[in-house]
């Protein structure tokens, strides 16, 4: 755990998952990428679903929830990575008072709930007292997800936030002195990433406008990215203000790097000056 301020920061891993590495690193050839992140016999690379958690007196924040374990069979067998698939151990849930939905893609907001005791398809909460927060645009998003997306919003994810104490954000927002959204819409209509400020300094929470440490530069984004030109300049936007700002930057799916300090290396591209572990 790090002292940051009023602020009491630490991680926590649900768990990994197996995505495709093509799919990750879109129009990146695989000859570059692969140099970068090992693949599986299936082409799949292994991912973190981590959270930052965030303590301030008697509240305590976690951003986004991990997968959860209301996969079906197909789900299984596609994303089921061989290696230790367990994170930590799960979170007290009764001690979480706050979570911050970034996005309700299954990765991220699946962990908010789960199928009731004795074989029921019925979604119970996860964390019932917690305060839950998500873009309106993203819960727009999600109740009627375009084509493309629709294997990402899944219904019993988006049914259980309905369920949830859910607070809708709307763009920029401060939801507790010194915890504050901002929402985006290049990867999907209605992220929002996080920013925990204490004086002059930042932890920075961005999700998947940079899932791990080896999509830093500007060229490297996702298949999965609905709207590459506006992540493109919400990406540069964000980057350079970390770099200018001396920002902590956690990265929610990088398997083996929770958080860095960055810089422009020598070739130009944002890159990693500092890793940050804790």
């Amino acid at each position: 755990m790090m002292t940051f301020g009023k602020f009491e920061i630490s991680v926590h891993n649900h768990g990994f998952l197996g995505l495709d590495g093509g799919a990750m690193f879109g129009s990146v050839p695989k000859s570059i990428w692969s140099s970068l992140i090992p693949t599986d016999e299936e082409n799949r690379i292994r991912l973190a679903t981590r959270s930052l958690l965030v303590r301030a007196d008697d509240r305590v924040f976690m951003v986004d929830a991990g997968n959860g374990d209301k996969w079906t069979d197909k789900f299984r067998r596609i994303f089921t990575i061989e290696g230790p698939a367990l994170g930590e151990p799960a979170l007290d849930s009764a001690a979480v008072t706050d979570i911050i939905i970034t996005h309700l893609h299954f990765d991220h907001a699946g962990g908010m709930s789960r199928f009731a005791p004795g074989g029921s398809r019925e979604v119970e909460l996860c964390y019932p007292a917690a305060r839950v927060y998500v873009q309106a645009d993203n819960v727009e998003t999600a109740r009627r997800p375009n084509p493309r997306e629709r294997a990402s919003y899944l219904k019993e994810d988006v049914l259980a936030v309905e369920r949830s104490r859910l607070e809708l954000t709307r763009g920029t927002q401060e939801i507790c002195p010194g915890v504050w959204v901002h929402q985006g819409n290049g990867h999907t209509r209605g992220l929002q990433w996080v920013e925990v400020k204490d004086g002059g300094k930042t932890i920075a929470y961005p999700s998947d406008m940079i899932p791990t440490s080896r999509h830093l530069p500007l060229p490297y984004m996702m298949g999965y990215d609905m709207c590459v030109e506006t992540l493109l300049a919400e990406k540069e936007d964000f980057l350079r203000r970390a770099v200018e700002n001396d920002w902590l930057v956690v990265f929610e799916h990088d398997p083996d790097i929770p958080a860095a300090r960055l810089k422009v290396d020598d070739r130009g591209h944002f890159s990693v000056r500092e890793i940050v572990r804790f």
